[in-house]
């Protein structure tokens, strides 16, 4: 048996900037943190030699690959030529709920197989076979970021060149000042299911299209907050993450439709009512998860009881990025 895991992310700042689309054109960055909750997948050798089984939130047990529906593991497993194999995949978090858990499936399945065939395959490697098989080979429109911070895992700067290359930088603060941003970081789930894909469409035709200068500079201007907050947080400036993360939402809730909603600004306001300095939707927009930042211990008290219809997830970073939970001495 071998089982893989890759972390979901919570991205800050500077998301939409890892679109084609735009950081083709004028460069892009995203400042974002993997948390401890994760994607597994787990693999060992079927009984039937000719067949492959998957489970996932449905099962399939098929004679080919070209007969599995998932697209995913079809994509994946041709690839790689692997047949003869039952394959479990299960998660923390839902899909659907604005932490990039497609890439995280797309990134842990590309190590499982990696694995099974022997090969050592490097983060920069993962993260870009993750890129290909979504956005190159299923057409996915989306971005690079929650490919490479599913690979690298932390609190980490990434910079989208215009030649295709990321920049992987880590955030480096006093152990003191990393404690303390994770404290202060409240999460919320607000429940429902978006589809990433069609506000990402959405949002990167805003941005290559003529007549949408105003998208085009709020999304510059997101890159401007995102270098910010890297600095300011690598001077300790821990409570500049509120300010910046007001600014950052302000300007992404203009680039395109679906990000918000009613719910979603009646529970910032709430939040910001209570104290919240600042926060943001999690994901492409439209449903999931909600963080904001409160600076001290009565703040996060009352932002707490603003929001106690809403469940909260203990807000946790993940230091380890992808990795190998187990391989047995019979894989393969």
């Amino acid at each position: 048996m071998i089982i893989t895991r890759a972390p979901f992310r919570v991205s800050f700042c500077g998301g939409g900037s890892d679109l084609p689309a735009f950081y083709e054109k004028y460069g892009g960055c995203v400042l974002s943190t993997t948390i401890r909750k994760y994607m597994y997948v787990s693999m060992h050798n079927y009984f039937h030699k000719d067949r492959i089984s998957l489970k996932y939130s449905k099962t399939e047990d098929v004679d080919n690959v070209s007969d599995i529906n998932h697209k995913y593991f079809k994509q994946c497993l041709s690839d790689f030529g692997v047949t003869g194999v039952e394959i479990t995949s299960m998660a923390d978090i839902p899909s659907g709920t604005g932490l990039g858990s497609s890439s995280s499936f797309t990134v842990s399945l590309l190590q499982l197989l990696h694995t099974y065939k022997g090969q050592y395959v490097d983060k920069y490697k993962l993260a870009k076979e993750a890129c290909e098989v979504e956005i190159n080979k299923l057409g996915e429109p989306i971005g690079k970021q929650d490919q490479f911070a599913a690979a690298f895992g932390g609190l980490k700067f990434y910079e989208f060149l215009p030649t295709g290359f990321v920049n992987v930088e880590p955030i480096v603060m006093n152990r003191s000042s990393y404690h303390k941003l994770e404290d202060n970081i409240l999460m919320f789930y607000i429940g429902g299911k978006h589809s990433a894909s069609k506000i990402l469409k959405e949002q990167g035709e805003n941005v290559s299209a003529k007549g949408v200068a105003d998208k085009i500079e709020a999304q510059k201007q997101m890159c401007s907050i995102t270098r910010e907050l890297r600095e300011r947080l690598q001077e300790n400036e821990i409570d500049a993450m509120g300010e910046l993360l007001h600014k950052n939402w302000i300007l992404k809730k203009s680039l395109a439709s679906g990000i918000t909603n009613p719910l979603i600004d009646e529970v910032y306001d709430r939040a910001m009512n209570a104290g919240a300095t600042g926060g943001k939707l999690l994901g492409a927009g439209g449903a999931g998860f909600m963080i904001f930042y409160c600076p001290d211990t009565d703040t996060q008290c009352s932002v707490r009881a603003a929001l106690l219809d809403l469940r909260e997830m203990d807000f946790e970073m993940d230091n380890s990025g992808a990795s190998i939970v187990f391989v047995d001495k019979d894989f393969g």
